[in-house]
């Protein structure tokens, strides 16, 4: 295997779409949601193990989740787990992991990856590394994977192209989250792809990114040549993140920068970033139901139940509905409702504590 070749898992968010069974205590990263006996950091930094050498896999979570990162995946190394203070998005996250990774290895090539994401077609989507692992090692580009849309889905980034027959193509814009209206004209396009959030870049790229859009923050970091993989390492992070600004890597870099291409393919990919998505790749019923073996349906469709197994539970009369139970909350509510799930989340927080959420 390259030696060169390392892998970022970025594992600190809190998953909020998928409350009440992904909290701020353990979430949706750390849970069994597909039903197949690992959760899905498991699943992603196994996908990962098989390609890379173990000891270049990297994963950035918040000290909160030391210990499920620990426990889920006991192969990691005290200095392959970087620990945030503080949640600040994905730039400051990648910042802190490109500049560790380099401090060791100038001529790394990273692939970075969320820990919560599903890729059915494992044999592609290790082509499409490679292919983007090796042009990233020859030339200085950023580049991202771009998904085909079949839906005109508000919940994604959206990626702008321009058509040609090479492999790897130049990207002309990023829209993150757009409205309805204008993801319709998206998809009517056929120059626009859904934004994966996998990245490939040497960390030459994009440290010299850093640099020429985000200074401040390329300052922070380049400070720590020395602490980094040493006993100062924990402090010294600390103290960058109380200087660090709340930004994502695409509003942060990819928006701006001109040596962004995408590479498109087929793998499967969802984001499950809602009961929506898990209920599109989940197993159903007749009834297009998602549900365990102690739900009994009638007369109701196109839900997804996960509750207690340990009751009986019958279910009648609903269509397109949520039914959870986790740790003392139940939710019933509309799948779909993305945005109302957001809020209830804050208003539980404001009225009942952080406890439940």
């Amino acid at each position: 295997m390259n030696e060169n070749k390392y892998v970022v898992i970025m594992a600190g968010g809190t998953g909020t779409r998928l409350w009440p069974v992904s909290t701020s205590q353990k979430p949706k990263q750390f849970h069994d949601l597909l039903g197949v006996g690992k959760s899905l950091l498991q699943m992603t930094y196994d996908r990962f193990a098989t390609h890379f050498r173990k000891e270049n896999i990297f994963i950035v979570t918040n000290k909160d989740y030391e210990g499920l990162v620990q426990e889920q995946i006991p192969d990691i190394g005290e200095d392959q787990l970087l620990l945030e203070p503080n949640k600040r998005n994905t730039a400051p996250c990648i910042a802190y992991a490109a500049y560790k990774i380099a401090s060791r290895n100038p001529d790394a090539i990273m692939v970075v990856a969320p820990a919560d994401h599903l890729i059915l077609k494992e044999e592609v989507f290790h082509q499409a590394i490679s292919i983007a692992v090796d042009s990233a090692s020859k030339q200085d580009q950023l580049i991202t994977l771009g998904m085909h849309p079949n839906r005109p889905e508000t919940g994604y980034g959206y990626i702008q192209y321009i058509p040609d027959s090479a492999a790897l193509k130049k990207v002309k814009t990023f829209t993150e989250k757009p409205e309805l209206e204008l993801a319709e004209k998206f998809i009517e396009s056929g120059d626009f792809v859904w934004n994966a959030g996998i990245f490939i870049w040497s960390v030459k790229s994009i440290i010299a990114s850093f640099e020429k859009f985000l200074p401040d923050l390329a300052e922070i970091f380049s400070d720590g040549d020395e602490p980094y993989y040493s006993a100062n390492e924990k402090l010294f992070i600390n103290k960058a993140y109380t200087q660090c600004m709340n930004i994502s890597i695409d509003f942060a870099i990819m928006e701006k920068a001109e040596n962004v291409y995408v590479l498109l393919m087929d793998i499967g990919w969802s984001d499950l970033g809602n009961w929506d998505s898990l209920h599109e790749i989940r197993e159903k019923d007749i009834d297009n139901n998602v549900k365990p073996d102690n739900v009994l349906c009638f007369n109701a469709t196109d839900n997804i139940v996960t509750l207690d197994q340990s009751k009986l539970v019958v279910i009648h009369g609903l269509q397109n509905y949520l039914v959870s139970e986790q740790n003392g909350v139940i939710l019933i509510c509309k799948k779909n409702a993305e945005k109302e799930i957001k809020e209830m989340v804050n208003s539980v927080k404001n009225q009942k504590g952080e406890g439940f959420i």
